[in-house]
């Protein structure tokens, strides 16, 4: 019973540091935007992705510089994969501005954490991020991860699947674009699957996926994107013509 006592002691004194350490990451990396922000652009930036998040005014490239930089001074964050996932969590719904979730997306692109992001397993945290994210510029960002962690473990291409025919617009559109620049690593089975689920959908952001993955395959494969598009009546003008565009 002691034993069992002082662990659960342990574990809620581990809980709480680990609390306190997110807390002062997130002000760190607050601090660290603000400073390099600039109103005049935030707002601009804001109309620009119709943000009803207010923004810092700091350019992606930038948020992600910084983003690396604070979250590298907190290393025992990114250590353990639960830890890696809880931070990213309450650093992404705790976000006061746009900024503050692009940089969540550089501390997954940078595999802080080593192979955290890769894990079959962060797929239920990308899924939340599409969804709560639910708008092109971050849902694309949070596509890349997503397609790391199906080159890593090509037996999740049945959870794309299940994806490409989800209710919710922006998981389709992570489907469909999650193999973005795959080239011969290409599951073009896959790839066809989740487009042949949306081929029919009306609305603008499925229809500018579909074409911007066959672009994209393009590049690598082109006689079986000419020979996709041709088979396909059904694809809107604008993704055949997306797909064709440089063909």
């Amino acid at each position: 019973m002691t034993a069992v006592t002082a662990a659960d002691t342990c574990a809620r004194d581990t809980g709480r540091r680990s609390t306190r350490a997110v807390t002062v990451l997130q002000g760190d990396l607050r601090a660290a935007l603000a400073q390099a922000g600039d109103p005049q652009r935030a707002e601009q930036q804001r109309r620009y992705l119709k943000s009803k998040m207010p923004m810092y005014g700091v350019g992606v490239p930038q948020t992600r510089r910084l983003a690396v930089e604070v979250a590298r001074r907190h290393p025992s964050l990114w250590v353990d994969a639960a830890t890696w996932e809880t931070t990213l969590r309450v650093l992404w719904d705790g976000a006061e501005r746009r900024e503050e979730r692009f940089a969540v997306l550089a501390v997954i692109r940078a595999r802080l954490g080593g192979g955290h992001a890769e894990r079959a397993r962060s797929l239920e945290l990308y899924q939340h991020l599409v969804r709560s994210g639910a708008w092109w510029d971050l849902v694309d960002e949070t596509s890349h991860a997503v397609g790391a962690v199906l080159l890593a473990h090509p037996d999740q291409a049945d959870r794309m699947r299940r994806w490409a025919r989800d209710e919710d617009l922006w998981v389709r559109r992570s489907a469909i674009i999650c193999q973005l620049q795959h080239k011969d690593r290409t599951d073009r089975r896959l790839l066809t699957d989740v487009i042949e689920a949306n081929e029919g959908d009306p609305e603008f952001f499925i229809r500018k996926a579909i074409g911007w993955a066959l672009r994209d395959h393009a590049r690598t494969d082109p006689a079986w994107v000419r020979a996709f598009v041709d088979t396909h009546p059904g694809l809107s003008p604008l993704s055949r013509r997306e797909a064709l565009k440089h063909l």
